[in-house]
């Protein structure tokens, strides 16, 4: 019996599930991220370009190149160990070194990516970080670790994953131009879950970086929005209280409409991707399994605290432009059917008006039917009266008694011949 036919996306789909493994890291490492993004429409880039740059770093450090179309990619640079994955907007580099460097946070980290390589880049930096992961060697030092390498104000500090470690950052941009994370290991911590938890505080900071563009999306519509808002707020007014003619407030309606729309389509796909992404950053930050350290905030607080108002800002912007838009819409079907009646009224008056003169042309109709039967039996019996004449003096019979006798049946006839002219016409 032949084997059942596979699904011709069977293997490719199974195998989607397992192409992007955690990295496998041991304390003490350097992490160095970045994320680069196309300025506008980022979802509809040209992907090769972000294939050619990749290629370009490869090249740098004689590494074998990936396969063609691919969205992920993991290999040695020299030293230092390169994960690349492609995304809906953006691609990352993250590249894994062993050990430490004298200075914490050094710039000097970042040079794995050459400069003037990073000058052709296909988009722009939408975040960088740099992660330094140290061994426990006790609670006093981890202390003065995040004392010295991160703002007090802002940090935020979290032990992770049932004690594995401890994490923390400030979410500030250094004088180097980085995000900084720092993770304290614990000696009985797996080389993967170390991985797990490196690769976590990325896509944290990337995914937060990403839904932070939807509330600056928001920040550059709130005037338009405001104005747009005013305007239709003035045009109800006129709706209820009659300042203008209906068809003028409908064709002010329409434009706001079109306006509305037009703010919708532009900012849908961003509403919609902020949205993901601030799901990806709490679904992040909760596999963390975040336990307090020494009372300070946890990335959930800190989140809460500074991130979530954002993402307030944008749904409820989200919401108020599609009420805004439902409320234009309700209004301009409310002037449609008064503008609708109105006309309904005129037609109406028109028809009663065009009737009164079918009525009046009727009557003027028949008067003239009339005056002609009049003429034209005027005619006729002078004719008659011209023919009967002769026959008048044979009978010695006056002419004006033929007139007479001949009238009414020449009337008569005039008459019975118009009524049934004017009935073949109709």
């Amino acid at each position: 019996m032949p084997p059942i036919e596979d699904h011709p996306l069977r293997y490719m789909l199974a195998n989607e599930l397992h192409a992007r493994p955690f990295p496998t890291l041991s304390a003490p490492c350097t992490a160095v991220f970045l994320a680069v993004k196309q300025s506008q429409d980022a979802a509809k880039r040209d992907r090769t370009a972000d294939m050619t740059h990749l290629v370009a770093l490869l090249d740098r450090y004689g590494a074998k190149h990936p396969q063609p179309g691919a969205t992920h990619y993991s290999g040695e640079i020299g030293r230092h160990v390169l994960k690349w994955e492609s995304h809906t907007e953006m691609v990352t580099y993250t590249v894994f070194t062993q050990g430490l460097s004298s200075r914490p946070f050094d710039p000097a980290d970042f040079e794995v990516f050459p400069a003037d390589w990073l000058d052709v880049a296909p988009g722009v930096r939408i975040t960088s970080a740099m992660i330094r992961v140290v061994p426990w060697q006790s609670r006093e030092a981890t202390r003065t670790d995040i004392d010295n390498w991160f703002v007090s104000e802002s940090v935020a500090v979290a032990r992770v994953l049932d004690d594995a470690g401890v994490v923390a950052g400030d979410f500030r941009i250094d004088q180097a131009g980085h995000q900084r994370f720092s993770l304290h290991v614990a000696p009985s911590t797996g080389e993967r879950r170390i991985g797990r938890i490196v690769q976590r505080l990325c896509e944290i900071e990337t995914y937060k970086a990403m839904s932070m563009l939807g509330f600056a999306r928001v920040r550059e519509m709130g005037r338009q929005m405001g104005e747009t808002e005013t305007r239709l707020s003035r045009l109800v007014n006129d709706m209820t209280e009659g300042g203008q003619p209906a068809e003028e407030t409908l064709k002010g309606l329409l434009h706001v409409s079109a306006e509305l729309e037009a703010l919708v389509a532009q900012s849908s796909f961003r509403f919609g991707a902020t949205a993901a992404y601030e799901q990806i950053v709490h679904q992040r930050i909760g596999a963390l399994r975040e336990d307090r350290f020494e009372g300070r905030q946890t990335f959930g607080e800190f989140m809460m605290r500074r991130y979530d108002p954002a993402m307030r800002t944008v749904n409820a912007t989200k919401e108020r432009l599609a009420a805004m838009s439902d409320r234009a819409m309700r209004a301009g079907d409310l002037l449609r059917t008064r503008v609708d009646v109105e006309r309904s009224a005129q037609n109406q008056a028109l028809l009663e008006s065009m009737d009164r003169r079918a009525d009046v042309q009727l009557r003027l109709q028949r008067t003239v039917e009339g005056l002609s039967v009049v003429a034209i039996s005027y005619y006729a019996v002078s004719l008659a009266g011209y023919l009967l004449y002769p026959l008048a003096d044979f009978l010695n019979v006056a002419k004006g008694m033929v007139t007479a006798a001949v009238t009414l049946p020449v009337v008569a006839l005039v008459w019975w011949m118009v009524q049934r002219i004017r009935k073949k016409l109709h």
